[in-house]
């Protein structure tokens, strides 16, 4: 589900978070899945619950997932749910573009690349 690297630099939160919209942008996560509690989501990642509980809100503000008391906590069905995960893949393939061009990739080298893929 999601994968931690504890030597990335990268936050162990902003990890879940990322990890989370990942989950919903390939389909993994539907919407209205339930979400792990924060206490099993802890215990399986090995981690402080207040991370998780701090993650969850962040997803949360995005629209990415819901919670409703008592029940837990479920990917979002709204439409701004879905324009934050465009937003991460937006923001991940800019840091892409900006390491290969310090690597001396050209814009038609990259260019090159996105039609590669189609």
């Amino acid at each position: 589900m999601i994968q931690l690297d504890y030597k990335s630099g990268v936050a162990i939160c902003d990890q879940i978070v990322s990890g989370v919209i990942r989950l919903k942008a390939t389909g993994v996560l539907p919407a209205g899945s339930q979400l792990p509690s924060v206490r099993a989501l802890a215990l399986q990642l090995s981690v402080n619950p207040n991370t998780i509980q701090k993650a969850y809100a962040i997803l949360e503000s995005k629209g990415i997932i819901c919670s409703v008391k008592g029940k837990g906590s479920f990917i979002s069905e709204d439409a701004a749910g879905y324009e934050a995960v465009r937003q991460k893949a937006r923001e991940n393939f800019t840091d892409a573009v900006r390491k290969a061009r310090e690597l001396g990739l050209s814009n038609e080298d990259l260019i090159a690349i996105v039609k590669e893929l189609k």
